[in-house]
């Protein structure tokens, strides 16, 4: 199937483990696709996957992110040397934060990448930098990301199999008709005609101190996770003892908490933009195409955009080739208009600002 070729990279290895699963042949008269999936959508998606491959654009630009990495290990040093030289005061307190923060999401994006197994050919070298990426520089389980994000791929804006929707009904309602089945059924969590105000002071800069925090670490140990378990404990005592040595107890905490806030509002606005205001129901079980189509648009491409995005913008081409590295995107966005344009179906690309305005 379509999700299966998208998310393996050695298909030879993993198709070891369907053996042990397969029942039997389908009959001859019986149907290869389910009625519920558009045949020709599926048949020319196919081809554009084999064009694809031949044209490269699943190989990896290693120097790419190379210079990714290094100027996310640049910008993690100055900020503590931002501190050492300048002194504690404001002013230096607050650059260090911004250079940080920058740091942060960036090291965020290249974990995305590794976590998708498109930074090198090799599995196991994305796996064994995810981790550095993911535990040491960020401090959080690679495994747990993987875990959620993979499901995420799998059916994006499905109520109860994309996790990154579990907010409703208890905290947003999202889409139409979830809103207005809420309202027949006169559930009401939270005063709902207001969301659009306390959205601002609650998710984007909440959802990494808190939730997050607490939710990376109990997925780790619940699921046994001890490799990453040990390296995210490598990130705080990396932390609190290089910042600690320039920072008093209630500073330092200020500090880590601030650039939390300020690292979880940047994630969760560019990664919402590309989802939340599109179509959110239950599963339909569609072909791959129209299930990532409907769930996803694009943020026009400009060099700011791509980098502050870590290529997000291109969140269609991410979604149809979730292995593809991202500097191929732009590449392959042409090919996708003109599916798209013969099927019918709408290919949504907008300015930044309307994405972010569309979430409100």
């Amino acid at each position: 199937q379509d999700a299966f070729v998208a998310f393996h990279v050695d298909k030879a290895l993993v198709s070891k483990y369907l053996k042990s699963l397969q029942i039997g042949e389908l009959a001859p008269d019986q149907p290869s696709i389910e009625p519920t999936k558009n045949k020709m959508l599926v048949k020319d998606f196919r081809e554009l996957r084999a064009t694809v491959e031949k044209m490269g654009l699943l190989e990896p630009n290693q120097l790419f992110f190379f210079l990714h990495l290094a100027h996310i290990l640049l910008l993690d040093t100055a900020a503590w040397l931002i501190l050492f030289y300048f002194g504690t005061s404001l002013m230096p307190f607050i650059v260090s934060l911004v250079v940080l923060t920058i740091s942060q999401v960036q090291a965020s994006w290249l974990q995305h990448d590794l976590g998708h197994l498109s930074v090198f050919r090799k599995t196991k070298w994305n796996h064994l930098l995810h981790k550095f990426v993911m535990c040491h520089l960020i401090g959080a389980s690679a495994k747990w990301w993987t875990l959620l994000h993979s499901r995420h791929h799998a059916k994006p804006n499905c109520f109860q199999k994309d996790p990154d929707i579990d907010m409703h009904p208890f905290l947003f309602t999202l889409g139409k008709k979830f809103s207005v089945e809420l309202g027949i059924k006169k559930k009401k969590y939270m005063p709902y005609n207001h969301q659009h105000k306390y959205f601002f002071i609650t998710l984007p800069p909440l959802l990494f101190p808190t939730y997050f925090h607490c939710h990376t670490f109990y997925i780790a140990y619940t699921k046994r996770y001890w490799a990453d378990l040990a390296w995210m404990l490598t990130f705080y005592i990396r932390f609190f003892f290089t910042y600690g040595s320039l920072l008093e107890i209630k500073s330092l905490l200020a500090y880590y908490f601030i650039f939390r806030m300020l690292e979880s509002s940047w994630f969760v606005w560019v990664s919402q933009m590309n989802h939340i205001p599109m179509d959110i129901y239950y599963d339909n079980n569609l072909d791959w195409v129209s299930t990532q189509l409907q769930a996803t648009c694009n943020v026009e491409q400009s060099l700011f955009n791509d980098w502050f995005t870590g290529h997000l913008n291109f969140q269609i081409e991410h979604h149809l080739f979730p292995t593809m590295p991202r500097h191929n995107y732009w590449k392959v966005a042409p090919l996708v208009k003109s599916l798209c344009a013969k099927h019918g179906l709408e290919y949504q690309c907008k300015p930044l600002l309307t994405a972010f305005a569309d979430i409100v």
